[in-house]
C-alpha cells in the first residue's frame, strides 16, 4: 500500500524543460542602430496535479547573454505560476501565465490575471489582469508596463474554417495613473487546405490620453499569414515554411507576437518569411528574415536575420 501511494505521488509532479540558443542580427536605417543578440534561454517547467480537475504550473527562466554588455549568468526569474481547472462548465486559468490575445497580434507576453472560457466549437473567452512590466518605449514614451486590461473574444470553428472577434481594453499604460488607455477591437478568420494554412486579421484601436484621442498614431491595420506544413518536435525530419505581412498602426497592439522590429509602438509595416526543421527528435531549428519600417517615421527601417535551435526535454 505504501509503495502504491508513493508511485501515485511520483506521477503527481512532472518536470520538463526547454533550452533555446538564439542568434539574431539587425541592420537598421534612420534612427534604428545596427545590433545583434546571442543568448541561451533555459526554462524549467514544474506541473503538479492538484486533483482530477485542477493543476498547478510553475516555470523558472534563466537567460545567458553572450553578446550584450553584461555577458555570463544573468538573473533567474520565477516567470510563471498559475493554476488551471474547471468551475462548472468553465475552464479557468489564474495566476502569472502567458496571455495571448487576438492570435498574439494585440498581446503575447506574461500577465498576472485570470482567464475564463466556455464552449467548444463556439467558445467565449473573458480575461482581466495586469500586463507585463517588460514593455518599454510604448507609444513613443519611456515606460515599463502594459497597464491593466479586461476584455474577451468569441471564436467559432466550422471545420476547415475558423473565425474570431473580440475586444480588449488596456488602462494606465506605461505607469500607474498615466491616463494613457487603449481599446482595441479585432476580427479575424483562418482556413486550411491540404498542408497550407491561411489567416488574416483586422484590428482597430482607440488610444487616448486623459480622455482625449491620442493623435499621431494610425488607429487601424491588418495582418495576413501563410503556413505550409510545420516542424514537429517529436518527428525528426519534419519541416515547414511560414510568411507574414504586417500593416499595423501604433494603436493596434501592446506587445505583438512577431520577432520583427515593431518600433516601440509606433506602428509597423513589412513582412517576415522563415522555415523550421526538426534536426533530431526534440531539436527544432528555425531561420527567419524580417523587413519592417515604422509607420510613424518611414525613414526608420530594420532588417533582421533570426536563427534559433530549441531543445525540449
Amino acid at each position: 500500500v505504501r509503495v502504491a501511494a508513493l508511485e501515485k505521488k511520483s506521477d503527481n509532479v512532472k518536470i520538463t524543460g526547454e533550452a533555446r540558443f538564439r542568434y539574431a542580427d539587425s541592420k537598421g536605417k534612420g534612427n534604428v542602430a545596427d545590433s545583434y543578440v546571442g543568448d541561451l534561454r533555459s526554462r524549467i517547467w514544474i506541473t503538479g496535479q492538484v486533483n482530477d480537475d485542477w493543476s498547478y504550473t510553475g516555470m523558472i527562466q534563466n537567460i545567458q547573454d553572450f553578446a550584450g554588455d553584461y555577458t555570463g549568468d544573468e538573473k533567474t526569474d520565477f516567470q510563471r505560476a498559475y493554476v488551471q481547472g474547471k468551475l462548472g462548465g468553465m475552464a479557468v486559468t489564474a495566476g502569472r501565465y502567458n496571455a495571448f490575445f487576438a492570435d498574439g497580434n494585440i498581446y503575447d507576453n506574461r500577465a498576472d490575471g485570470v482567464e475564463l472560457s466556455y464552449g467548444d466549437k463556439v467558445k467565449l473567452s473573458l480575461a482581466a489582469g495586469k500586463a507585463t512590466d517588460e514593455i518599454t518605449k510604448l507609444y513613443v514614451l519611456e515606460g515599463t508596463t502594459g497597464g491593466n486590461y479586461a476584455g474577451g473574444a468569441l471564436s467559432a470553428d466550422f471545420g476547415a474554417v475558423n473565425a474570431t472577434a473580440g475586444y480588449y481594453n488596456f488602462k494606465d499604460i506605461l505607469k500607474k495613473d498615466s491616463g494613457i488607455d487603449n481599446a482595441i477591437w479585432f476580427v479575424g478568420a483562418g482556413t486550411t487546405f491540404g498542408d497550407f494554412g491561411l489567416n488574416a486579421m483586422y484590428l482597430k484601436g482607440d488610444a487616448s490620453y486623459q480622455g482625449h484621442d491620442l493623435d499621431g498614431l494610425d488607429d487601424d491595420g491588418y495582418t495576413v499569414g501563410l503556413t505550409w506544413k510545420g516542424a514537429e518536435a517529436d518527428k525528426a525530419g519534419s519541416y515547414g515554411l511560414f510568411a507574414n505581412y504586417y500593416d499595423l498602426g501604433g494603436q493596434t497592439y501592446i506587445a505583438h507576437t512577431t520577432d520583427a522590429d515593431t518600433f516601440d509602438g509606433e506602428g509597423f509595416k513589412g513582412y517576415g518569411v522563415g522555415a523550421n526543421y526538426t534536426v533530431a527528435k526534440n531539436m527544432v531549428f528555425t531561420a527567419a528574415y524580417y523587413d519592417t519600417k515604422s509607420k510613424l517615421n518611414s525613414s526608420d527601417k530594420d532588417k533582421i536575420i533570426w536563427t534559433d535551435l530549441t531543445f525540449t526535454f
